[in-house]
């Protein structure tokens, strides 16, 4: 009885998948990036990525539920334990961009929260310019909490549990305030609907061609991404037959609508051209200006005094970097240990060198995650260094951050029907039934994803911007050709060790 009471039911799954998905970034970007052209492209992603890659990642943690290595168990069984490195060394890379970008961002809800708004860009200090002030101080935060996390200091991350409820209360917020300049506007948006045209043409010169309009995809994609941790708990569900794929529809569903009636909403507030087509606006400080902007407008529909709305625009721009700042806190403090942590343990320690695999007296990979501080340091002193305007620098970031979380998804997806192939696995939850379908289904989703990718890169090298090209690939290609290496490495010790041993 107690372990039934202990299994994760539908409420809890559900809620689960929501949390784990869902960013209100994610819609502030979209609406920069594309304005209500997005939302096609969100509900296309949901279908064609997020519904059946989440199946597959079920089917996968629900027979593997006792692997401890997460995707690169999954990887090993599926298309060996080469394939599964390189892979698994890829998706590590995901986090080292996140963290990359992440760490440059962090500094934008801070500024939004102490000053009401993003003075980033004006922070030249030193002789230097704001973008490589910030890539500064970016460098020291990643020093910083790579000391703290490796002496085991992780109550922090708690502040990010603290972070993602007032994220969620945020979301709530601005649905109230849009609804509620809606009505004060008799209906009227501030972004004008020209019939269909605006549901599929962005009103960003930037995203009007069909390279960059497809590449678009890869945004959508990101924002579903993160289902592939839900396959570890497949075991803990009740029922998960039914339970899964009934909570992942309600997800998808409800996570879907949310996101089209989010990005939909800020139409209500923001009129493209005159908020977001201005230079200091980029997708770093995306969320606070367009909070502010809500908060201006919101001011303005009832009938209060323009002051007040001044007023009322700050205190939600400081909410919201109050909200990001502590979302992105804890997040640091898990995420610079955590996947690598897993990978390290996980995979065969013969695959790595000695250091890597040691740990301190507070259970960390203290080497290894140095080395991972030292890689990300390097990559943020190359980009804020490398002569980037703030809205290119940010632009870079973005790319690169989607591209390199997009990329494991070739590797998890593709893997998928030689999974399915293997006759001796216990399988408690499947839903593709038939090799046949397993096949076809990994095959239109990795092109789904692949297609956003090859788009992503080549839209900047048609465009002749080759240092945002650059970069965009740089990550999973870089990270590769080192896992490439350290596999290649550790066979040759293999075969020294074999040798001596006969």
């Amino acid at each position: 009885m107690e372990q039934d009471k202990k299994k994760i039911g539908l409420a809890n799954l559900t809620m689960m998948i929501f949390t784990c998905v869902f960013g209100f970034a994610n819609t502030t970007v979209a609406y920069d990036q594309m304005g209500y052209a997005s939302i096609i492209w969100y509900i296309l992603a949901a279908l064609f990525f997020f519904l059946p890659s989440s199946l597959m990642f079920a089917e996968y943690g629900s027979a593997l539920k006792s692997a401890k290595g997460g995707i690169y168990s999954w990887l090993k069984v599926s298309i060996g334990e080469k394939m599964a490195f390189i892979g698994t060394f890829i998706w590590l890379c995901s986090w080292v961009v996140w963290m990359v970008s992440t760490a440059a961002k962090v500094w934008i809800p801070m500024s939004a929260f102490f000053f009401g708004s993003d003075r980033t860009q004006s922070w030249n200090f030193f002789g230097l310019t704001s973008t490589q002030f910030v890539g500064i101080l970016a460098i020291l935060w990643m020093i910083f909490v790579t000391y703290m996390g490796s002496r085991g200091v992780d109550k922090i991350a708690k502040v990010g549990a603290v972070g993602g409820t007032f994220v969620m209360i945020l979301s709530g917020v601005f649905i109230v305030a849009s609804l509620i300049i809606w009505i004060c506007n008799h209906g009227a948006m501030m972004q004008p609907i020209h019939g269909l045209h605006s549901f599929v043409a962005s009103p960003n010169p930037q995203f009007q061609s069909g390279v960059a309009v497809v590449s678009f995809m890869v945004y959508a994609v990101f924002a579903y991404g993160g289902m592939e941790s839900m396959g570890g708990v497949m075991d803990s569900v009740e029922k998960p037959e039914k339970t899964f794929p009934r909570a992942l529809m309600i997800g998808m569903i409800v996570i879907t609508v949310l996101y089209a009636l989010m990005i939909f909403m800020w139409g209500m507030s923001t009129n493209w051209e005159r908020v977001l087509g201005k230079e200091n606006v980029n997708l770093g400080n995306i969320s606070y200006a367009l909070m502010n902007n809500v908060g201006l407008v919101l001011g303005s529909s009832l009938g209060l005094s323009h002051a007040t709305a001044v007023l009322l625009g700050n205190l939600l721009t400081r909410f919201t970097g109050l909200a990001m700042w502590l979302a992105y806190i804890g997040s640091f403090f898990v995420m610079v240990y955590s996947p690598i942590k897993s990978f390290i343990m996980g995979s065969d320690p013969r695959l790595w060198p000695a250091k890597m695999t040691k740990l301190n007296k507070h259970d960390m990979p203290a080497f290894a995650m140095w080395m991972q501080a030292i890689v990300i340091c390097v990559i943020i002193f190359a980009v804020s260094f490398g002569g980037s305007a703030a809205q290119q620098f940010y632009l870079i970031l973005t790319d690169m951050s989607n591209v390199a979380t997009s990329a494991p998804y070739l590797f998890l997806v593709g893997a998928f029907p030689f999974f399915k192939k293997i006759k001796d696995l216990d399988r408690p939850f499947v839903f593709f039934k038939t090799q046949r379908a397993a096949n076809w289904v990994s095959a239109i989703v990795w092109l789904v994803v692949a297609i956003g990718i090859i788009f992503t890169c080549l839209q900047p090298i048609l465009d002749h911007d080759y240092q945002t090209a650059f970069w965009t690939v740089f990550g999973p290609i870089f990270f590769g050709l080192v896992a490439w290496a350290f596999y290649a490495n550790a066979q040759k010790r293999g075969f020294k060790t074999a040798k001596q041993e006969k």
